[in-house]
Order: C-alpha cells, then structure tokens, then sequence
C-alpha cells in the first residue's frame, strides 16, 4: 500500500495596525509554495459518477451542480477586502461610540466616563472585526501615518479613506434611526442633539489655537499608543490583547483630554456624522457653529497623527537592537 504524506503549511495570521510588513500578507508566499507541492500529491477526488456519489437520491433534487451554484462567490482581491473590512469596522466604532454618547444625553446624570469606555470598546470590537484584514484603521489620521512610516502602501490610503468615510456615515443613519424617537422629542429640537453625532468645543469657549493643539495632541498621543502596543521588539503584546489595549489607550484619551473639543481625534468619526445631520435637518449651524469649528476635527488630526508617529519612531523604534 502507498502511503501519502502530507506538508501542512503554517502561515501567520494578518499583522494588526502598526507593523511594518501587514501588507501584503507574508503568507502569500507560504500558501503559493503549499499549494504548487500538495496539488501533485492529493489523493484524486471522486466524480459525480463514481460509486461514493451512489448515495444521492433523484428525489431530493440537489446535486452538487446546484450546490455551486448557491455559493456566495469569495472577493480574492485585497484591497477589495480591506475596503470592506475597513467599513465594517469604522461602522462599528462610530455606531458603538456616538451610542455611547447617546446614553449619556438621554440619561441625564450619568457620568462622562460612560462615554470614555463606551468608546474605548468600540474601538476595540472595531479592530477586532477589521484588524485580520486591513489592520484595523478605522481612522484617516491613522491610516496616514502608518503610510508615511512606511508600515502600509500608498496604494491603501484613498481605499481606506472611502472605506472609513463611508462606514462611519452609515453608522450615524442607522443610530438616528435607532434613538428617532428621542432626538425628534427634544425640548430643543433636532439642533441640541447634534453632539451625539459630532464633536463641538466646550462652553466656556476655548481659543481657536486651544482647539488645534487639542486635536493635534490628541491624535499623536492616540497613534504613540498604536504603535507601541503594536511594536513586536517592544512589550511584544500578542495580537490577540492589541484591540483590547489600543481601545484602552482611547478610553484613557478621553477621560483626559475630551474638555475642549470633545476628543474626535478621527476625521471620519466627526466629518461623515456631522455630514449626515446635514442631509437629515438639523440644520447648517452643524457646520456654522462656533466660527466654522467642522475644519479643526477635520483636518487637523491628520498633522498630528504623523508627527505623533514620528515621536515614536525616533524615540523608540529606531533605536531597537538588531538582535531583538
């Protein structure tokens, strides 16, 4: 009797946000080399007129044609992939967070903190989805840093620019769907619920250049955190605990610095739901507001999310030993 072996194949999963090889996937190669060595030693398969296929009945009236036929076709092309996963996962960020913020205007009294880990946990169920497949960005800012560090491709940013512009609005139509009722019933109307969906400054009034550092600070802070937690020659957290701490690194963000312009820190998680409170009537002051505010959240994170990289890069990475 002729005995079979069988090369198994052990690749490594997709590299979450911050790692410099997360795209393409190291295990393209892997899987090229397995399938070119196992396609000339896998045992033949049987045909639809082989005796193993006796067992099917007319009457049932499903053939394996059929069955084919009902298969959902797989999308092969990666930046198609990561688009999804990108969109998916912003979608879960915004709807879990701007909720969050929900909960704490409806329920008068409850402490901000509900919001600090109302986000916090977004983001972390956020890259939990997204994170095997594009990395789990979620956030233009980052998404830009990461390819000024070279840590993704050129290629992806306008893809995942889309990507998390487009989740992010359809999270806010789902939630005003969600919590209608009472937006609709607020003694001020539609207007005085629009901080569920966008960030706006406090109420004692911060200075414009206040506003523009807050946003910077926050975002470089934010991608200090990723790039450390994702940093293998540093803590070397494993993959599976990055969500959980990159989430917590938000939550500490914001029960730190949310006083001045409530902590947007990502373009897309402010720009897209202040867009749709637009279309859906809570009127142009979404954007007239406190001397056309929209533009700080906006753009500004953007600044502040290269420079916070680059901190990083040159105060911590750059300096690793070769050896480690």
């Amino acid at each position: 009797m002729k005995e079979f072996r069988r090369r198994i194949s052990t690749t490594n999963p997709p590299n979450l946000i911050g790692q410099k090889d997360d795209w393409p996937n190291n295990n393209n190669n892997n899987n090229k080399e397995w399938a070119s060595t196992s396609s000339s030693k896998a045992p033949p398969t049987s045909s639809l007129s082989s005796p193993s296929s006796s067992h099917r009945t007319e009457k049932s009236g499903f053939t394996d044609e059929n069955s084919e036929d009902m298969k959902v076709a797989k999308i092969k092309h990666q930046l198609v992939r990561e688009f999804l996963a990108e969109t998916l996962g912003t979608f879960i960020l915004v709807l879990f967070g701007n909720g969050a913020i929900a909960q704490f205007k409806g329920q008068v009294g409850s402490p901000f903190i509900h919001v600090a880990f109302g986000y916090g946990l977004a983001l972390t169920l956020g890259i939990l989805i997204s994170g095997g497949v594009s990395g789990g960005h979620l956030n233009p800012a980052v998404t830009l840093a990461m390819a000024t560090l070279k840590k993704c491709k050129w290629i992806q940013v306008p893809v995942y620019w889309a990507a998390q512009y487009l989740g992010a609005f359809l999270a806010s139509a789902i939630l005003y769907g969600n919590y209608a009722d009472f937006i609709n019933q607020s003694e001020g109307g539609k207007s005085s619920m629009s901080g569920i969906f966008a960030s706006y400054p406090g109420g004692f009034g911060p200075s414009t250049i206040s506003l523009v550092l807050d946003q910077f600070l926050g975002t470089a802070l934010l991608l200090i955190i990723i790039l450390s937690v994702t940093d293998g020659r540093n803590m070397k957290v494993t993959s599976s605990l990055v969500p959980l701490y990159i989430g917590l690194g938000l939550t500490a963000i914001h029960l730190s610095f949310a006083l001045n312009a409530g902590c947007a820190i990502n373009p897309a998680r402010d720009f897209s739901p202040r867009l749709f409170t637009l279309i859906a009537g809570f009127g142009n002051e979404t954007f007239k507001s406190f001397d056309y505010f929209f533009w700080i959240p906006w753009l500004i994170p953007h600044f502040g999310g290269i420079f916070g990289a680059i901190v990083y890069y040159f105060m911590v990475e750059h300096h690793h030993n070769d050896v480690d």
